[in-house]
């Protein structure tokens, strides 16, 4: 029987970051890893005029009339951005009293809304989220029609039309430096040394790597931006969510065997998270990032879920159950992870610049 579509592009992704890596060895795979260094040089070229035009005024960047904080990293795959993005949303709009807007290019979205718009909106409800590839236009219409006082541009490191007043980038402990080349070698989107460009930096997962990782990542930060602030995080498991709105806490699925499964961008964290709960999956399955479900899918995740145990239970993250929209698959209980970003290093310094930043702005306003 063939695999399903999903199950074989996410063999050909995992294949891809084997190879780079450096986990296949042999002849072939060296002059596979040489071509994508090749191909790298045109593309980081690409990348470094690109910002040198932004930074020479060559190409221009459009100011809008209320604080714009982005939120974005250095590398493709999973940094851990939606629950940074829901802290700061929740500090502006919760502590300091600010209609917030958060604005997204939408990758891998259908009708205009992709998995973490939909998990910011279960978790921020009171946060509007507008997607689409015109940022700026976005910014316009969030002041003019909602009535933003401060705008958040989800993955907008990258992002130069839309000017703003900070960059905070997402550093992922569990691999801060995209194996160390530009794509497609490896998954650089630009060269670390444009965290210069930088007001912030958070490192994410910091739980889920040793100390001396995390003291290394901060050393080579602090030799490319010896001025950046730089804040510590950990994804703090929250509670188990199920559809509909239904919770259960954290404790409940120790001592059950249990199954997961996922569709992000850092699968592996997710895994460790678990272990971390006390859990280790007896069964484990992997879709590429952003994977959308179709019936074929989820008919293959029920085949699948009926040959487990009859009292295990299926785990996956919030991202993958918003679109799923299911309380149970093959008559196995199917329970999301919700998590929570904890800033426990660094956490005043950045309130501060976000304060600082809104209330600046403010004060410019009106006078």
């Amino acid at each position: 029987m063939q695999a399903p579509l999903a199950l074989r592009v996410f063999a050909l992704e995992a294949a891809f970051l084997s190879l780079i890596r450096g986990e296949q060895r042999g002849v072939g795979a060296m002059a596979m890893r040489f071509g994508l260094r090749l191909a790298s040089w045109p593309y980081g070229l690409a990348v470094w005029l690109r910002n040198r035009a932004f930074d020479r005024g060559w190409k221009k960047s459009r100011r809008v009339g209320v604080p714009v904080v982005s939120i974005g990293n250095l590398t493709t795959g999973g940094t851990g951005k939606t629950p940074c993005v829901e802290f700061v949303a929740r500090y502006f709009r919760d502590v300091l009293d600010l209609q917030t807007t958060i604005l997204s290019r939408g990758y891998g979205s259908e009708e205009g809304r992709n998995d973490e718009a939909m998990v910011l909106e279960e978790n921020c409800p009171d946060v509007p989220h507008l997607q689409g590839p015109d940022r700026v236009a976005l910014a316009q219409t969030a002041i003019e029609e909602l009535e933003s006082e401060v705008l958040l541009l989800d993955d907008g490191f990258q992002h130069r039309r839309l000017a703003r007043d900070v960059d905070l980038v997402l550093i992922d402990a569990t691999n801060p430096w995209g194996h160390g080349s530009l794509l497609p070698r490896g998954l650089l989107r630009e060269s670390p040394r444009e965290l210069k460009r930088a007001h912030a930096a958070l490192i994410t997962r910091c739980d889920l790597a040793d100390a001396s990782v995390v003291s290394e990542i901060r050393s080579r930060i602090q030799k490319l931006a010896p001025n950046l602030p730089i804040a510590e995080s950990t994804h703090r498991p929250d509670v188990w969510v199920g559809e509909g709105g239904k919770t259960t806490p954290l404790e409940t699925l120790q001592g059950r065997p249990v199954a997961g499964f996922c569709g992000i961008g850092n699968p592996d964290a997710f895994r460790e998270t678990l272990r971390k709960l006390g859990i280790e999956p007896i069964a484990w399955r992997t879709y590429a990032d952003h994977h959308r479900y179709l019936r074929d899918d989820i008919e293959e995740l029920r085949r699948w879920a009926r040959e487990l145990p009859p009292e295990a239970v299926l785990v996956t993250t919030q991202k993958d159950l918003v679109k799923i929209r299911l309380e149970r698959l093959g008559d196995r209980e199917l329970w999301a992870l919700k998590i929570r970003l904890d800033v426990h290093a660094g956490r005043e310094e950045l309130e501060r610049l976000l304060r600082d930043t809104a209330m600046r702005r403010e004060s410019s306003r009106s006078t």
